[in-house]
This record gives C-alpha cells, sequence and structure tokens, in this order.
C-alpha cells in the first residue's frame, strides 16, 4: 500500500478502488460508500491521531456512551465537480460552524478548522472518481462525532471519534410530496437541541413520520410544542410558504436548525428583490391561503435534494391541493443553487470553495 504524510493526516490508500463494481448511475442515496474515510479520535484533552484509510468497519465498545447517552453530532454537505473537472465545496464554513455548535450543545468538544479543512480537502480529492458525471451528481460528504468512552455512567465522555465518509449520489428527485401538518408530535421544544444536528432529533421523527406515511403522506410539517399553532419545519428540512409573491419562513431559534440552504435561499431571494418574510407563521394562515387561492407554493430546503416541493398538505383530516405554478420560486432557486454550486453561474457571495 501506499504510505504518505500531511503536516497533520496520515494517508493510507486503498490497493484496489471498490468502483469498479459499482454503477454510478444507479444508486440510492446514502447506500454506497466510496473508499477512503478520515478518522480522528479527542483523548487526554486533545483531538489527535487523525487519519484517512479505507472505508471500514469501527470497533466500539458495547458500552461506549453514543450507545446509552446518544452523543453524536452531524452534518451533510456536498463536493461538486464542473465541466472542467475542478472541485467545489459550497459554504463549508458554515457546515464547519454549526457541527461544533451542535458539538458545545451536547457537551462535546469542538474540532479544529484547520484540520477540517485539511481532511475535507485530501478525502475529496482521493476520492473525486466516486462523483457521478452530470448536472445535479454529487459526493455527499457526512461528518460526525460520535462518544466512544466505555462507561455506562450518565455524564459526559472523555473520549470521541470525529469521522467524515462520502457517498456518490445522483440528482436527488422527490417527485410529488404530500405532508400533514402535526398537530400532536413536535420536533423540538424550547430549550431543547432543535437548532443542534443531534442524531436522536431524527430518530425521534420516525415514528410520526411513519404514522403520516401510512394516511398517504411521504413526510409532516412540525408545528410548535407549546400550542401546535405556529409552523416550523417540513420533516429534515426548512419550510418555505409562497403567499402571493412573497416567501414566508420561521426564524431560527433553539428549536430551528440553521439550514444553510434556507440561508442561501433567503439571500438569492432578496436579491431578486422577493419579498422575503422571517417569522412565526400561524397554520390557521397558510390555511386560509390555501382557501382563498394566495398560497402558490410550499417547499422544503436542505443539502439533500436542494428544494423539494410540497404538491398537498393535510390538516385536521382536511386535504389542501396546491396548483402547479408556471413561474415557480421552488424550481427557479433549486436551479440558481445548483448553477452557483457546480460553477455554471456567478457566485456573488464567494459561496464556492475549491477543493486543492
Amino acid at each position: 500500500m501506499d504510505f504518505s504524510t500531511s503536516n497533520t493526516i496520515n494517508v493510507q490508500t486503498i490497493e484496489e478502488s471498490r468502483i469498479k463494481n459499482v454503477d454510478l448511475s444507479n444508486i440510492k442515496f446514502g447506500s454506497i460508500f466510496a473508499d477512503h474515510m478520515f478518522e480522528c479520535d479527542y483523548t487526554d484533552g486533545t483531538w489527535k491521531n487523525a487519519s484517512i484509510r479505507p472505508y471500514g468497519p469501527i470497533s466500539l465498545s458495547p458500552a461506549a456512551k453514543v450507545f446509552h447517552y446518544g452523543q453524536a453530532v452531524f452534518e451533510g454537505m456536498k463536493a461538486y465537480k464542473d465541466e472542467q473537472g475542478k472541485l467545489w465545496l459550497f459554504r463549508p464554513e458554515q457546515n464547519f460552524e454549526r457541527i461544533n455548535k451542535s458539538a458545545k450543545r451536547l457537551a462535546i468538544p469542538e474540532f479544529p478548522k484547520d484540520l477540517f479543512f485539511e481532511a475535507l480537502n485530501k478525502l475529496v480529492k482521493l476520492d473525486h472518481h466516486w462523483i457521478p458525471e452530470g448536472y445535479g451528481n454529487s459526493l455527499y460528504i457526512r461528518t460526525f462525532v460520535i462518544a466512544t468512552e466505555s462507561n455506562v455512567g450518565a455524564s459526559p465522555s472523555n473520549l470521541y471519534k470525529f469521522m467524515i465518509i462520502t457517498s456518490p449520489a445522483q440528482s436527488y428527485y422527490t417527485g410529488e410530496v404530500r405532508v400533514e401538518i402535526a398537530e400532536h408530535f413536535s420536533r423540538s421544544a424550547n430549550g431543547g437541541v432543535g437548532a443542534a444536528k443531534a442524531a436522536g432529533n431524527y430518530a425521534a421523527q420516525f415514528y410520526p413520520t411513519n404514522l403520516a406515511r401510512e394516511k398517504g403522506f411521504q413526510q409532516v410539517i412540525w408545528t410548535d410544542a407549546s400550542s401546535h399553532e405556529y409552523l416550523e419545519e417540513a420533516g429534515t428540512m426548512n419550510v418555505f410558504f409562497r403567499v402571493n409573491d412573497s416567501l414566508l419562513t420561521a426564524p431560527i431559534s433553539d428549536r430551528i436548525l440553521d439550514g444553510v440552504t434556507r440561508k442561501s435561499l433567503i439571500q438569492l431571494a432578496r436579491m431578486d428583490g422577493i419579498n422575503v418574510e422571517e417569522r412565526r407563521v400561524r397554520v390557521s394562515e397558510i390555511v386560509e391561503a390555501a382557501n382563498n387561492g394566495t398560497l402558490k407554493e410550499i417547499f422544503g430546503a436542505g443539502t439533500a435534494a436542494v428544494i423539494s416541493p410540497i404538491s398537498a398538505f393535510s390538516y385536521q383530516d382536511q386535504v389542501y391541493e396546491l396548483t402547479p405554478q408556471t413561474d415557480s420560486y421552488a424550481s427557479l432557486f433549486k436551479k440558481r443553487l445548483l448553477d452557483i454550486q457546480f460553477n455554471r453561474a456567478e457566485d456573488p457571495f464567494g459561496w464556492r470553495y475549491e477543493v486543492k
């Protein structure tokens, strides 16, 4: 095997790539992983032993605290390849800042910025051939931290593992998405961990989402925990409502994730002169807009799908169908964001980050 060492990361490359056994034109999101992964351990009060090695299993004690107390946070991001073969990330500083914000909320030590970016650059360059050809395709990057100390005492771990794995991703088409507005279940509560990308946040969504699917809906639009009067997020995405020609979305709080796609979409809309209102949005307001014809669109915004249009919603057993718009904001902003990410359009905000 070929071994090389940088200032901080030891790199061990795979003998033969597994890519020859993978059809990159026919893959399920998040199910196939590239040849290498990054890992780094926290011990004795510092991050050490940073390495990139062939993708494979890791060994953990059954008493590792991640299994018992859920100390685990993650980030999702993507690498893109333009028509000239250059590699790009989209606003990675935002992901770096957010994973450390999430870590701090769960009493996990923060990760060094220089090591984070060195790991990203080296890993993406090493496995760039896993990015499927074509506009909209990418390499999904999952960074995460888990508590690894073998101890079932109810206290923060003293040992952690930071890892990055990558997965080839085709252009993401959600098809028709129908959602149910939650009347009982909530994603998060005041003072909780809703603003963190904590693993447990997503586990807690699965049961109410399964109930919605039994009724024919793919996702849930979550409402606030105290009154269930206000709309917050859609599934695992931030959500936008187009009423007439204004965009409405819930404000960031300790219940709502500060989405990178969300904030990018808001900046693009405002640059185009579209009125964006970041405020609490009542369920009754959206129901009324649906009834009087002023509700034009609902769509989710997140890393995986970029923007996911919603064709109908249900509330109190009443289904409201949305009429497709010829001037769809969802279509407009998805293309605008993808063109920036794939280096096909001007980047007025400096969002692109070239992998070198």
